[in-house]
């Protein structure tokens, strides 16, 4: 069933209500609606766990999509309850790993405004993100990393407008990304802007972020790593340089 993803319109709920609509031969649970984002476009899917009415916990290893974006899939560790059809839960996100997440998933955003190419891979994680670009260029990580930090500093709103499918499609330079496509066929797009008046940096994108640049915190570009003739793979870590050392 559609579940009512709860996430994308508030990427701060750590909590909610749900109430179990489908149960997988793998043990995957579906509900009604949920907090809980499942992986897509680089940054993994939240982790935490399903609270039963006698307070019991059903833990969480992972949460996917199914054969449709509109299904989201929570899938517990091995060896732990299952829930039954049409019971009530209260889902709990781990807001400690979401919001590490969310800081990173936004300082994506902030090298690609400092780097602005295509955008050929990415990958979002808890401790360390990858962004390869599209460039031959040769550029200093210092100075990646002097000018992410200046929009840190500034601290920019960051927030969502949608669009629909159709604005989207008449509006293909949006898309910063040159080998996956946003999210379509849900009626509306999520457009992800940073700035008054997306003065920074606007851009579809479907994963969560924080709504404010300082959130983002001390941030720095590890290694730029040479990956062809013609693509180069930024590395961006929380702190700063000299936490590497």
């Amino acid at each position: 069933m559609p579940v009512n993803a709860l996430y994308r319109d508030d990427f701060y709920l750590s909590t909610a209500e749900a109430v179990v609509t489908a149960i997988h031969e793998d043990g995957g649970i579906e509900l009604d609606q949920t907090c809980f984002y499942a992986t897509s476009g680089g940054q993994p899917g939240d982790t935490g766990f399903l609270e039963r009415a006698d307070g019991s916990k059903i833990m969480l290893g992972q949460t996917r999509h199914g054969p449709i974006k509109d299904i989201v899939i929570h899938v517990p560790l091995e060896g732990e309850a299952q829930p039954i059809l049409g019971e009530k839960l209260v889902l709990h996100i781990d807001w400690a790993r979401r919001y590490r997440l969310m800081r990173m998933h936004t300082a994506c955003h902030l090298l690609s405004v400092v780097c602005p190419y295509p955008i050929t891979g990415a990958a979002v994680g808890e401790d360390e993100s990858r962004v390869d670009f599209d460039m031959s260029e040769t550029i200093d990580k210092d100075e990646v990393t002097a000018r992410m930090m200046a929009l840190v500093n500034e601290n920019h709103p960051v927030y969502v407008q949608w669009i629909t499918d159709e604005e989207l499609a008449a509006n293909p330079g949006i898309v910063k990304s040159k080998n996956v496509r946003p999210p379509v066929g849900l009626g509306r797009v999520s457009l992800v802007c940073i700035g008054e008046n997306s003065a920074v940096d606007s851009q579809p994108c479907g994963g969560t972020h924080v709504s404010e640049t300082q959130e983002v915190g001390a941030i720095h570009i590890a290694k730029i790593e040479k990956k062809g003739k013609e693509n180069r793979r930024f590395r961006i870590r929380f702190g700063t340089p000299t936490d590497d050392a």
